[in-house]
């Protein structure tokens, strides 16, 4: 079983940061399954959002959060962090942590693999 645990979320200004943390437990997992974050916003479909390869550096940004989102890991805790810089209020969901596959162009994710979430608002 794999357990994830989302962190850093809250309430932000527009133009404002946060930093998410999520580290991951448990076993089950390939060596090609790697992590990343989705999001869901109230009464929309959830979207992946980025993803990273450690094995070979390759990240994955949706458009609507290139330049203003950066994903990071740290192999040895084998946690994952979004940094987003830039919020505006669409950016308003809960967001994911989870585990799938990721190219340059494309973050699969599997379903049923992520935690309780952290909830981001952007709001003045």
């Amino acid at each position: 079983e794999v357990q994830f645990v989302e962190s850093g979320g809250g309430l932000v200004q527009p133009g404002g940061s946060l930093r998410l943390s999520c580290p991951v437990s448990g076993s089950g997992l390939d060596d090609e399954d790697v992590l990343g974050w989705f999001r869901q916003a109230p009464g929309k479909e959830p979207e992946s959002i980025s993803c990273i390869r450690p094995t070979d550096g390759i990240t994955y940004y949706r458009n609507s959060v290139k330049g203003r989102f950066t994903i990071s890991s740290d192999s040895a805790k084998n946690t994952v962090h979004l940094q987003m810089n830039s919020l505006k209020p669409e950016d308003t969901a809960v967001y994911y942590c989870t585990v799938g596959r990721c190219g340059s162009d494309y973050f699969t994710y599997f379903i049923g693999y992520w935690g309780q979430g952290t909830r981001v608002t952007v709001s003045s």
